[in-house]
This record gives C-alpha cells, structure tokens and sequence, in this order.
C-alpha cells in the first residue's frame, strides 16, 4: 500500500496515475518520454524525500516498503519480495555484536551469514522492518543482498529458465547415485574401475606432463570455492575424488564445485583437495577465501564467482582476500567470466568518461548520459531482445568505495518509455559509488538503459548487462560497446583471470540467433594455434583508479587517462568437459577453465616445491601458446596454456615426500599399555608418499615430556621407493612419575634428500590401560530449536565431572522410540532434513571436533545413534535410505583429538542448519568418557564393559 508520505509526494507532482505504457510513443535516441519523464521524477520524489535513515536504504527496498512502485505499472523488477512479507539484504554495520544480532532475531530475521572481519549480516527480514533496522545506530547500510553467479555456460539460453529440482527431487537423485556408485565399487565393475577423465588432460598434454616429468601434485594442496559440493561423496564412491577438506559449514548448495574439484584431481591426481563455498554471502566469500590459505593451507586456490557489487575501478573486499593470499605466497586462478567479448561482438559493456547529453530528468536535477559521445548524441544503450532475460545491470563510477558524493542512477525503459526497472541509492559521500538492477525474468522487446548523473561531478563510468548483449535496436539505436567487462576479484594484480577454449566439442547452442558457429576443440589431440577460444569468454583489459585502500593511483585524474591498466584476462584453458557430476557433462564457461589452469599450476609446484609465485606466473604466460589476434590479447591473454611447455620452462622433478606414519608400541614387561615407569619398544614406520625415491632416509626421535627418554635418537631408513615403507625400532622409557592419562609425546623428524625435507609429525602415546567402563554424562535441559538454514546454530551443554583424563570419548544421539516423524519429541534429534546439518563437539580445551557434516540427505532424524572412532562405516555414507538414523558411525573427525587435554569441565554440542527449509531440535545427546585404570584396579578382568539398563545410548 502506499505510504501517506509517498502518496503526498507523488500528489504533489500529479503521478499518483501515472500514463500507461502504450499511451506515450517510442522513445527517441536523444530525448525521454513523457512517460519515463513522469516515472522518474516519481522514483526521484522518494529519493529527494528521504529521511536521514532511509538514506540508508537501498533504493529498491525504500520504493518497496512505501509501494511506490505498485502506482508505476510497467515496474517488473524491484526489490524482491517473498510471499511472506521477506526479503533478503545485507546488513553493513559498524561491528556485528551480540546486541546486533539479538536485535535483528527480535525484528524476526533469519541470519543466513554473520563476517565479523567486515561487520556485515546477512538475514531474511520482514520487509516492514527494514526501516526499524536502518534507524539502529549500528547499521550503516541495508542493502539488498548482493548476489553472484558463477562462471558456468548452460546448454539452456536464459531466456528459457531451466526445469529446476525441488530440494526432495535432488536429495533423492544425489542418494541413489551414492548407491549406485557403493553397489559398484562392492562389485568391482568395470566402471567403478574406470572413472572419467578431463579432455583437458589431453588437451593440455598434462598426462603427456605427468608420464615425462614424474610430478602428480603431490605435496600441493589446491582448493576450490564455488557454490557447493553436494555430490562429493558420490563422486568420492565413484573413485573420482579422493578425501576433500571441507570447511564445516561450508559445503554450500550446488555442484559446480563438485566438477571443479574433478578437474583438478584429472590433472594433478596426487594433490591434497579442499573446498568452501562462495555463495553464502559477499563477505562470506572474501573470509572462506583467507580461511582456505591461513587455516587449510591451501597452495592454489580457484574460484568461478563473480558478485555484482564487486568493483571495476578498486579492489574491494573480496579482491582485497584475495590480495591477502597472494601476498602470502599462494598461487590464486579466477574465472574471466562469460560475459563476452568485443571481438565475437558479444558483449554488453560500455565504459568511458561520463557525456552530459544537456538532456534533463523529471522535475529534479538530473542530466542523462550521451553514449554516443563526439558521434551524437544518444542517451539510450540498447538491449539486444535475444539476450534481455533475467539479466543483472550493474553500474560503477570512478569514486573511492565507500566515499562516493557524486550521485548516479541508472534505469531501465521499454520501447515505449515506460521505466521497467531502476536503481537510484544515495551517493553523498560515505556510500558506494554503485547501482544495479535487474530485467524482467522473461526478458523483453526493446529494452533500454539509461545513466542519469542526479548530482556532482563528471566520473568515468562502467556499465555492464552481464550475459546479455548490447546491439542495435529495431528503432535505430546504435549499441555501444568497449572493451574490460572483465572485474572484481579476477584482475587483482596477482590473480590469474582464466579465458576459455573448448577442449573437444563445441557448446551445443548459438548465443544468440544467427551466430556464427561456435568452436570446436582439439581433442584428442592437443591445443596449438589454431585453438579458438570460447565466443562468449570475457575480455579486458581492466582500469583501475584506487589501491585497495582508496589512494588513487593517478590523484586528480580518475577519467579515461588515469588509472592503472591490468592486462586481462592472462592465460586461457580448457572448458566443455566431462566429469561424473550430473549436469555438468560436458562442463562449459570459464568455471571450467579455470581449474584446469590451477591443476597446472599445482603440477608445477609439485616439481618445484618453493617456486615463488612470480616464476610460476612468468612460466605460464612465457609457454601460452598464442591464439586468437597474434600476440598478447585481451580476449585469451598470451594464449592457451600446455602443462609440458610449462614444466619444461621452470624444470621439474618428482620429489619424494617421506612421512612417519602411526608407530606401534611395545611394552617390556608384555602389558598391553604403556604405564607410567615401562620400557617399551616403538616400531615405527616411515612411508614415502612422494612421486620421487626418498635416499638417504633417517629419523630423529624425540621426546619433550619430561623424563622420557629415546634410543637410539636417530637411526637410519636407507632408500625408499614411492609408495613403500621402511621400518625401525626404538626404545623408550616412561618414568614412574608419569601422570596415569598423560601421553607420552613422541616428535619423529624424517630428513631425506628432497625439497620437502624435513616432515615432522607429532604422535601421543596414551599411558595408562584405559577403563573399559564409559562414564555417562547427558544433556539434561530441554528441546533447544536449531534456527533453519542460520550460521548461528543451536547448542546445548553437557558437564563432565571426576574423569580427568580420557582414553576414549564417544558421543550418542539418544532417544526413547525412533521414527522418521520430523516433528517426533521422542527422538534425539529432531529435523526434517538432516542433510542440512552440520553438528560439533567442543570439549572444555577448545579443541573442537566435526561430528557430522551434510550427511543424510532428506533423511529425517537421529535417534540411537553412536558417534565412535572405532566404527567400521563412516556417517558420510549414508543416505536417506538410512532414516532414522541410528546405529554405530564413525565421525567426520576423529573424537579422540578431543582428549589431550583433562576432559572435566563444560563440553558443547553444536548444530548448524547450513540450508532453507527445514527445522528440528536438539533433544537428547550425551557423552560416553573413558578414563583410565587406576594402579589398584589393574588386575580387573580384561571383559569388563559398561551397562546402562536406563539412560542415554552408549557404545558396548
């Protein structure tokens, strides 16, 4: 309904009715229509009759609440609204703390990411409140949420939106592939023996690479961000992947990382995987990026993201994560984008130096944009009809972010002058010097946008219709288009933008009607010259005006002279590629090209440990093979990358990678446990996991408990051969003033001839014969709710008293009667989506370990069910079909990292709803602690088990 204030506004002006969309005639290159005339001055009036809090508003969201747009009958696209009253924004605020986000629950928001480093919130908020959100002192801005897309190319034109899987319709498709693929490797088919393979490979000679060099990623670990993974474990069944490193909680929703990761292990098949989502927010993204490097210690990380807001002209947070990586040594590859380019003539991107057309906008200030330029004047950029569906308009001007006071806007017509969609926030002085809208999700005929300059000075400017096209209309609009829709975080100075070139067939679909065909790949045989790149990769280059930090590069010139020039995109590799991930066979877009590059990049790395980045970026771009434009361009960069010419350009050599692995112990005195004052025999065993032979192989043994002692302190291993295991005995003796559950330390430093040399991995021994009689402790308190699809989660406490020290740590989801009823109270836990979940074990140390992590998919409920080190089937195998869940599993983590330190005192159960749509509750949980055998105890019968006749589940 219309607010009194706006109605008032628009009364004033006489366009509370405005003119229908036909009733004006089609607009002319140089002038606006009455009605776009009458429409503008409305969305302006709100704009001139902000509050100071709705200054604080997206402009879409302040229309919305006060319904003007409902009085402007050709507005499609406004802030989007769902049928409950929400919508979902990005709340920038001062600092996110605890008043925050209790304030934000209290105004009924769902939180769906929470970035302490750049005090930004996600949430899903009654559309009624986000006034009452901007008035808080706290909030800087409520912006809609800014979204993303990745860089994949869908056999589908937008204009026909895919037959999309409810959240059931994939849960069960992804449950029976796992089966599917179990059944198989049980059998030991022919096709659990074969999985699939990138053309890339081939195409890239990286298999040529492997068999020549002997390097296979080993020692490298590259990750991957993306929007999820969530059929790694039936890719992982299939033999596809290996173990991934997943951040808990950052699975994400999706597939696309899932094929990512695929590609990567096709080419460097040794190197250690990691994933987290880019898709839960902007903020989210830049954090995952830093937690990927400086908490996984990642070598190479790839993404295929793009986030609207993501600036062309500064660095800005996700680009600065980046930065942070790089800076620290990591190699980071980026997608250039699908966004076309000016040599296919498919783009849709103009920038240049803002043209005052003299041609004035409703009844405020206000002057239109002349693309045209010297060549006339034209205020118009033209969407080609082909490509005008559900496409994102994002405008930037030449402004430091954060401290833009010159005030842009920017507005889509139809051919008839009717105002379609707009974007008009505040600029004046501490906002983003940014404006995005959208088209209708159905597209339409004779769409236009328009920039309007609503104040301040004259800046340099970028527009782009991201996967759409600019070109001429029916009725005589020229299209305008320059090189660079290349932006964000891929033309960091660092980064690699990655460009596209088919590696087999070519994509199955014209970009638009009358195309000229699109290419095709070399496969089987191998890129060269005569590749082509991809007709709808991005291009550059990319001006940029600010360092990060909002310095400008060239102070006083921030227009078309100015600047920093990057030359983007840097290289190009493969897309249109198999992977056993269901549609994503063939795989196209620059998301594919990307990690083909960074398996490269790892190859590299594996052959050379310590490469600095700058080597590893002049071999890439000195071996590129050059295609397209002779020499450097900026559609496919210095050319199509071979993983051989690469390698033959840094050298390369397969290094062996020898590791001490679990030793085994040996009392003296023939005990089965090591008790304080024993000597003892440790057999342990050192296993070369590197593609080279490791010689002259020794080991130091140490110790820094004190009064332990080692011998001999070192002996020697010899020569061992890729994949075998050398073995040696040592001695240790445990003094009597041993603490009974206080584990000997032992410190196994390997030195061989390698880079990687030394490795050195810490074991501890438990001392003590652990209690075969477990302690139970359960959470006692009531049903605590798990908020749905919210990082802020759910958690309940469970105290442990008079154990001290403990030889085993079990964790049990309990329950009277077990159902599949998701709103049962006499399960353990409640939720009618258990796959959505995410649950963690805190002990009183702060050593946090991962119980289950997005497992189970549509299954619904855990009741009876053991969490146990020992368990002989992992909880990640299983599927809906397993409902309710009950049983004995082995964890995500291992629950003995949990017992280095005395386990008394406050333990935390956490759950996470990582998805929308489902609920639950933690009911009833409960630990089961081992200790140890006290001295007078230790003739107890060896069968001794624990039995609880009522209480809590617990292992036997």
């Amino acid at each position: 309904m219309l607010t009194a204030g706006a109605a008032a506004l628009l009364a004033a002006l006489g366009l509370v009715s405005p003119p229908v969309a036909g009733a004006a005639p089609a607009s002319g290159p140089d002038a606006f229509s009455e009605t776009a005339q009458q429409q503008i001055a409305a969305l302006q009036a709100v704009k001139a009759g902000r509050t100071a809090t709705e200054s604080k508003l997206d402009s879409k969201l302040l229309v919305a609440e006060k319904g003007v747009g409902k009085q402007l009958n050709a507005l499609q696209s406004g802030a989007t609204v769902s049928p409950a009253g929400t919508v979902v924004v990005d709340i920038r605020a001062s600092k996110v703390s605890p008043d925050l986000l209790a304030g934000l629950t209290k105004a009924g928001a769902g939180i769906r990411a929470v970035s302490d480093r750049y005090g930004s919130v996600r949430a899903e908020v009654p559309l009624d409140k986000v006034g009452e959100i901007a008035a808080r002192a706290d909030v800087k801005r409520v912006e809609q949420a800014d979204q993303a897309m990745t860089a994949r190319e869908l056999a589908t034109p937008a204009a026909t939106p895919e037959k999309t899987e409810t959240k059931q319709q994939k849960a069960d498709r992804i449950a029976g592939e796992l089966q599917k693929a179990v059944s198989a490797k049980s059998q030991r088919s022919a096709a659990a023996a074969a999985p699939l393979v990138s053309e890339g490979d081939r195409a890239h000679n990286a298999d040529i690479a492997r068999q020549q060099f002997g390097v296979t990623g080993v020692g490298v670990k590259a990750c991957a961000l993306s929007d999820g993974v969530d059929s790694l474990a039936a890719s992982q069944a299939k033999g596809e992947l290996p173990a991934v490193d997943v951040i808990a909680g950052q699975e994400g929703d999706g597939d696309e990382g899932t094929a990512m990761l695929e590609i990567i292990h096709d080419l460097a098949p040794r190197a250690a995987l990691g994933f987290a989502s880019a898709f839960n927010s902007d903020a989210s993204f830049a954090d995952n990026i830093r937690k990927l490097r400086f908490e996984s210690h990642c070598d190479v990380i790839v993404d295929d993201v793009i986030y609207f807001k993501e600036s062309p002209f500064q660095d800005w947070i996700i680009a600065q994560a980046v930065n942070d990586v790089t800076a620290d040594g990591a190699l980071y590859f980026s997608s250039a984008g699908n966004e076309g380019n000016v040599a296919s003539g498919t783009a849709a991107h103009w920038e240049g130096d803002f043209v005052d057309s003299g041609k004035s906008v409703g009844k405020f200030a206000g002057t239109a944009h002349n693309f045209a330029g010297t060549a006339g004047n034209q205020i118009y950029e033209p969407i080609s009809n082909a490509s005008s569906a559900g496409v994102p308009v994002t405008l930037h001007w030449s402004d430091p972010l954060g401290a833009s006071a010159n005030d842009y806007d920017l507005y889509l017509l139809n051919s008839a002058g009717a105002v379609v969609s707009f974007s008009q926030n505040v600029q004046d002085g501490t906002q983003d010097p940014y404006e995005i809208l959208q088209t209708p999700a159905f597209g339409g005929t004779g769409l236009r946008l328009a920039v309007v300059k609503f104040s301040g000075a004259n800046r340099y400017l970028s527009l782009s219709a991201l996967r759409g096209r600019f070109s001429d209309s029916a009725d005589g609009l020229k299209a305008y288009n320059t090189p660079g829709v290349t932006v964000g975080h891929s033309a960091t100075r660092d980064a690699f933008s990655v460009a596209a070139a088919p590696a087999a067939k070519a994509f199955g679909r014209a970009l638009e009607p009358g195309d000229p065909a699109n290419p095709a790949g070399p496969y089987p045989g191998s890129f060269s010259g005569a590749t082509k790149a991809e007709r709808f990769s991005s291009d550059g280059p990319r001006r940029v005006f600010y360092e990060a930090n909002g310095t400008p590069i060239t102070p006083g010139n921030v227009s078309s002279t100015g600047g920093e020039v990057r030359n983007k995109p840097e290289i190009t590799a493969a897309d249109g590629v198999q992977t056993s991930v269901t549609g994503f066979s063939p795989f196209f877009g620059t998301s594919a090209a990307a990690p083909h590059a960074a398996a490269i990049a790892a190859l590299v790395l594996s052959g050379n440990p310590g490469l600095p980045p700058a080597e590893v970026r002049e071999a890439l771009i000195n071996t590129a093979v050059d295609i397209e434009t002779p020499g450097r361009d900026n559609f496919t960069g210095s050319g199509v990358i071979l993983a051989d010419k690469v390698l033959a350009y840094t050298g390369a050599s397969p290094q062996p990678l020898a590791v001490a692995k679990q030793p085994t112990v040996t009392p003296a005195d023939g005990g089965s446990a090591l008790d304080p004052g024993d000597t003892a025999k440790v057999t342990l065993p050192v296993t070369n996991d590197g593609d080279g032979t490791a010689v002259s192989t020794s080991v130091v043994l140490t110790s820094p408990t004190p009064g332990v002692t080692v011998a001999p302190r070192s002996k020697s291993y010899g020569t061992i051969s890729p994949g075998q295991t050398g073995v040696n005995d040592f001695t240790i003796t445990v003094p009597a003033s041993q603490q009974l559950g206080v584990p000997v330390v032992l410190n196994a430093r390997v030195t061989f001839a390698g880079a990687h040399s030394p490795t050195t991995t810490s074991f501890a021994l438990p001392v003590g014969t652990p209690s075969p009689v477990a302690q139970d402790f359960a959470y006692a308190g009531e049903p605590v709710a798990i908020p749905d699809n919210s990082p802020v989660g759910a958690s309940v406490t469970i105290p442990v008293t008079g154990v001290g020290r403990a030889s085993k740590v079990t964790f049990s989801v309990d329950g009277a009667t077990c159902s599949t009823d998701p709103t049962s109270t006499a399960v353990g836990l409640n939720h009618s989506y258990v796959g959505d979940l995410v649950g963690t074990l805190t002990a009183p140390s702060g050593a946090k370990a991962t119980v289950f992590q997005r497992n189970g998919g549509s299954g619904k409920n855990l009741c009876k069910v053991v969490f146990a080190d020992n368990a002989a089937t992992a909880f990640s195998t299983v599927t809906s079909a397993n409902a309710p869940f009950t049983g004995t599993w082995r964890p995500t983590q291992a629950l003995g990292g949990l017992t280095g330190a005395a386990v008394d005192g406050t333990w935390t159960f956490g759950v996470v709803d990582a998805a929308g749509g489902d609920v639950g509750s933690i009911r009833s949980v409960a630990l089961h602690i081992n200790g140890f055998v006290q001295p007078a105890a230790a003739g107890a019968p060896s069968n001794v088990r624990a039995v609880t006749n009522n209480g809590p589940v617990h292992p036997l």
